[in-house]
């Protein structure tokens, strides 16, 4: 099939499976030359949005996501914490805030959090959005009952990645199905809060996975604002620990696509940047990227050292204009301080009968 294609950035939501897999197939120059050439429409080509990610409440998921080591049907030597306390939370969102972040994220390794757990979460939200921090959340999936309390407290964006291609799904994922995860970002888009929604590459699909997936997240009624695209990070013990390199190429290609099929959405580099190489990085951001987290470690995998993003910003020319109160250093330290003293944390942990 041939598809014709123009350097126009024009939203579209009626993307198809081929087209993307045809942009995904360009020659490599021709690919990046329309991805930057749409990122420049939208975005200035010099900066890139900066978060920070906390994970509050650590492993015990009764979820069975092949590449997640907070699982708690594999044994990846993850110990599981108890949710932090609010306050805890709140000096990790001002450390970040100093360092540079524009936006602080919380993760919590719930199936779906609990009714309990709900006003600990709403309180981190009101706190860290005093601090002047966009707030992000990623709880599991969300009722509508709790997609809008979410939304009543302040809270401005919500991932829930859908990981894969619905074909391929089904290869990484039994405890929750493909419509639950559309279902909670309908949840998050109806109570007014923005998508974060994205990927993993590296979990032994296909190309054409890559481009269904592409395809699910532009097809969506508005696109995700935020699409995270991760590197699988194989943690032994887990399912996926043995799967083999994405080429850094292919991953260059998958950021320029995403760019290009969702030009006005922030498009981040997520989990596996510890693994890229600063050219690599400078490359996927010329593809289109310009988001990234701050931060030695991302909920449980390894993330590159704040001090480090700095360098390679300073090398890059990128957010020369950014703020910074606090050297990147300090972030790293505060975020890496041993958190499993018991006053900062209360009891609600998960277990597989949560629903």
């Amino acid at each position: 099939m041939t598809v014709a294609f123009t350097t126009a950035s024009a939203i579209r939501n009626d993307w198809t499976v081929e087209e993307a897999n045809a942009l995904l197939n360009l020659p490599f120059n021709d690919l990046l030359f329309r991805a930057q050439t749409v990122h420049r429409q939208h975005f200035d080509p010099n900066q890139v949005q900066v978060s920070t990610l906390l994970s509050i409440k650590t492993g015990a998921c009764p979820e069975d996501c092949a590449y997640c080591p907070q699982s708690a049907r594999y044994d990846t030597g993850l110990e599981r914490e108890k949710l932090m306390e609010v306050e805890a939370v709140i000096e990790k969102a001002k450390a970040a805030k100093a360092a540079g972040s524009d936006r602080f994220c919380m993760g919590a390794a719930w199936r779906s959090p609990r009714e309990k757990d709900m006003p600990y979460v709403l309180a981190m939200v009101k706190g860290v959005k005093e601090l002047g921090l966009e707030t992000c959340m990623t709880l599991g999936m969300l009722d509508e009952g709790k997609a809008n309390a979410l939304a009543e407290a302040g809270l401005d964006y919500y991932n829930h990645n859908l990981d894969t291609s619905p074909e391929f799904y089904g290869e990484i994922i039994t405890t929750r199905t493909y419509s639950d995860r559309l279902n909670t970002l309908s949840n998050v888009r109806n109570a007014g809060m923005k998508v974060c929604s994205g990927g993993i590459l590296g979990m032994g699909e296909t190309l054409k996975d890559r481009a269904g997936l592409l395809v699910q997240l532009a097809n969506l009624p508005q696109h995700p604002d935020s699409v995270p695209i991760n590197q699988l990070v194989k943690v032994a013990g887990t399912p996926l620990e043995s799967e083999g390199d994405v080429d850094p190429l292919d991953f260059i290609r998958t950021i320029a696509a995403a760019r290009i099929m969702m030009p006005a959405s922030h498009v981040r580099l997520s989990a596996g940047r510890e693994q890229m190489s600063e050219e690599m990085q400078a490359m996927c951001f010329f593809a289109g990227a310009n988001s990234i987290f701050y931060g030695e470690c991302l909920l449980t995998t390894p993330n590159p050292a704040a001090n480090k993003d700095q360098a390679l910003f300073r090398k890059l020319g990128i957010n020369s204009d950014h703020h910074v109160t606090k050297a990147p250093q300090e972030l790293d330290e505060i975020l890496a301080q041993n958190t499993a003293e018991s006053e900062l944390f209360y009891d609600a942990s998960a277990t597989a009968a949560q629903v």
